[in-house]
C-alpha cells in the first residue's frame, strides 16, 4: 500500500487575508465579488462592477491599516492558520496512529481554493475539509461550500469529509471558557499568541465587563434566514455558563463589529457598547467570539481602534483576549471532531 493510500488529508479553510501589500487589492476584489458576502438586490453584472469599484477605492486605506499592524504590510491570518494546521496534524497523528497530510486554503486571496481544487479533490472519507468558522453563516460557510461545489461539481454539505460548524459542541464551549480563564490567570505563553498583553491583568477579573464581539453581518442575510445571530447568542450563553462555574460574576455583553457600508447590520455595534461601558468607567475585556485566529479584526480593530475608543470614553481599563490560535484544548477538539466525522463514514 502506498503512503498516499495509508494517509488521510485535512484542509483548513478560512476567509483569507493579504500576505503582502501587493495582495491587498486582489483580496478585496475576491471578497466583494462573492455574492454571499457582498449580497445586494442588484442585477449581477451591476453588482460585480460595483464590487470591483469598492475594492479598488478601499484598497489604499486598507493597505495602510495592514502596514500599521507590523506584519510586513499584510495579514498574519494565513501564517497563523498554517501554524494551526501543523498543530492539528500532530494531534491527529497522535490520536489516530496514522499519517496525516495538511494544507491551508483560503476563499479570498491566496492560497486560494480555485487554484487547487478539482473534481478529483473533493471532501471524502479520506479527504477532510474544515472551514474555521464556529458559527454558520451564508457569508462564510455557505459561501465556502458553494465555491467548493463550483470547483468539484458537488455541494459538500452532509458528504463524507465535510466537517460542519461546531459552535454548539460542548468541547468547543469548554475550550473557549478555559482560554478566557487562562488569559486572566496569566497562564498563556506570549510566544504562542500575537501581541499578547498580560502586563496589567486585573486582580478582580471575575468582576469585569466581558464583551463578546462577533463579526457583524448585514440584516439582509438575517432576513433570508441566516442562523448566525442565534448561534452567536447560544455560543455566548454556553461560554458564560462555564465561566460562572469558574467564579466569574461580572456583566456580559454581545456586540457586532466590522460593519461596512450604509446598510443596516447586526446590532448592537461593538463601538456603541464600548462607548457606553467606557462612559461608566468600567473595566472591560473583549473576546472575539466568532474568530479562531488573530488577524486584522482582532489585532487592529479590537486591539487598537476599539481600545482607544473605550479608553477615550472613560473606561478604567481595557483588555483584548486573544483568539484560539494553537491553544491545545482547541486543537485537540478539532482533531477529535475530524476523527468523529471520519468514523461516521467508515
Amino acid at each position: 500500500m502506498s503512503l498516499f493510500e495509508e494517509s488521510s488529508k485535512i484542509t483548513l479553510i478560512n476567509l483569507g487575508g493579504p500576505r503582502s501589500p501587493e495582495e491587498v487589492e486582489p483580496f478585496l476584489k475576491d471578497l466583494f465579488l462573492d455574492p454571499y458576502v457582498f449580497d445586494l438586490p442588484l442585477w449581477e453584472p451591476i453588482r460585480k462592477r460595483l464590487a470591483v469599484w469598492i475594492a479598488e477605492k478601499r484598497a489604499p486605506r486598507v493597505a495602510g491599516t495592514y502596514r500599521s499592524m507590523g506584519f510586513g504590510g499584510g495579514s498574519p491570518l494565513v501564517s497563523e492558520t498554517e501554524k494551526q494546521m501543523l498543530a492539528l496534524v500532530s494531534s491527529l497523528e497522535k490520536k489516530s496512529k496514522r499519517k496525516w497530510n495538511g494544507r491551508v486554503l483560503m476563499t479570498c486571496g491566496f492560497p486560494n481554493l480555485r487554484d487547487v481544487l478539482s473534481q478529483n479533490d473533493k471532501p471524502s472519507s479520506n479527504n477532510f475539509f474544515l472551514p474555521l468558522y464556529p458559527q454558520y453563516s451564508r457569508s462564510t460557510v455557505l459561501s465556502t461550500a458553494k465555491k467548493i461545489e463550483s470547483l468539484t461539481g458537488e455541494l459538500p454539505f452532509g458528504k463524507p469529509g465535510w466537517v460542519s460548524s461546531f459552535s454548539s459542541d460542548k468541547r468547543f464551549l469548554d475550550a473557549s471558557a478555559s482560554l478566557i480563564s487562562d488569559f486572566f490567570q496569566g497562564n498563556l505563553d506570549a510566544k504562542d499568541f500575537l501581541h499578547l498583553d498580560t502586563k496589567n491583568l486585573p486582580k478582580n477579573w471575575n468582576q469585569i465587563d466581558l464583551v463578546f464581539s462577533a463579526h457583524g453581518i448585514p440584516m439582509r442575510l438575517v432576513r433570508k434566514g441566516d442562523s448566525y445571530v442565534r448561534e452567536i447568542e447560544a455560543t455566548v450563553e454556553g461560554i458564560v455558563n462555564r465561566l460562572r462555574q469558574k467564579g466569574f460574576s461580572g456583566e456580559t455583553h454581545i456586540s457586532y463589529q466590522s460593519r461596512v457600508g450604509p446598510a443596516k447590520w447586526t446590532e448592537p455595534n461593538t463601538k456603541e457598547v464600548l462607548k457606553r461601558l467606557g462612559s461608566s468607567g468600567k473595566d472591560i475585556a473583549v473576546y472575539p467570539v466568532s474568530f479562531v485566529s488573530d488577524h486584522l479584526e482582532t489585532l487592529e480593530e479590537i486591539g487598537v481602534e476599539l481600545k482607544d475608543l473605550a479608553l477615550q470614553s472613560g473606561a478604567n481599563s481595557y483588555m483584548r483576549i486573544p483568539a484560539f490560535g494553537t491553544y491545545p484544548l482547541f486543537i485537540d477538539f478539532l482533531a477529535d471532531l475530524i476523527l468523529e466525522t471520519q468514523s461516521r463514514f467508515d
